[in-house]
């Protein structure tokens, strides 16, 4: 806030309020996540602007007692979008002393726009872009409890991203408008075994990795 624009410090690339995003869903959990909180009470900032002008210099201050705290707000927001995007789910919950294993299907898209989820000057997103788009290409399934289970995985095999190569190695980032999957055929990998499946068996899965590549 100090280098940047106050007024900026809290806009998004797209309008997240245009989202509406459905309890459920990948895009539900990212808006949760990036929401914005308000700190008060005992969640209080510590304020070094208010602090100096109520006791003068740090040096001077000799008790914490003279700490000025003050009422903030605070959002977790994307500054750099990756050329890979890897979203964790949370996969527990707390049910008194002991963790339960949360089972609920997420629902969760083949093309995601981070944009909702951007600050309004993310770094590697060409000026006047309003999408941040990324394509899925590999998902972690877990069977089983929290105390035992069996992961696999869904994996593409596609073709060549050559946006995602320009931006990895040239730092470079996508020009094109692409607002369409990477093209290719999933695989469902269990151990040793594989066996081609299609996209909506993928989509269907209880996904605790997601795995990304960016579009644009």
């Amino acid at each position: 806030v100090l280098t940047e624009d106050p007024e900026m410090a809290f806009c998004t690339l797209a309008n997240r309020e245009d989202l509406n995003p459905e309890a459920g869903s990948i895009h539900h959990c990212l808006y949760q996540f990036t929401r914005n909180e308000k700190l008060t009470e005992t969640n209080k900032l510590l304020c070094d602007v208010c602090t100096q002008r109520r006791c003068g210099p740090k040096n001077n201050i000799k008790s914490e007692k003279k700490y000025v705290y003050t009422n903030a707000k605070k959002q977790m927001l994307i500054s750099l979008a990756p050329p890979i995007l890897t979203l964790h789910l949370k996969r527990f919950q707390h049910a008194g002393f002991n963790l339960r294993k949360v089972n609920r299907h997420i629902k969760f898209p083949e093309v995601i726009d981070l944009a909702p989820f951007c600050t309004a000057k993310c770094k590697n997103v060409a000026e006047g872009n309003t999408k941040v788009l990324y394509s899925l290409y590999g998902v972690v399934e877990h069977s089983g409890t929290m105390r035992s289970g069996h992961y696999t995985a869904y994996v593409k095999m596609r073709t060549t991203n050559n946006h995602l190569s320009d931006l990895v190695l040239q730092g470079q980032s996508p020009q094109a408008v692409e607002t369409e999957p990477v093209k290719g055929q999933w695989f469902h990998i269990s151990d040793t075994h594989v066996q081609a499946v299609s996209a909506s068996k993928v989509l269907s899965s209880q996904a605790y990795l997601l795995f990304y590549e960016r579009l644009l």
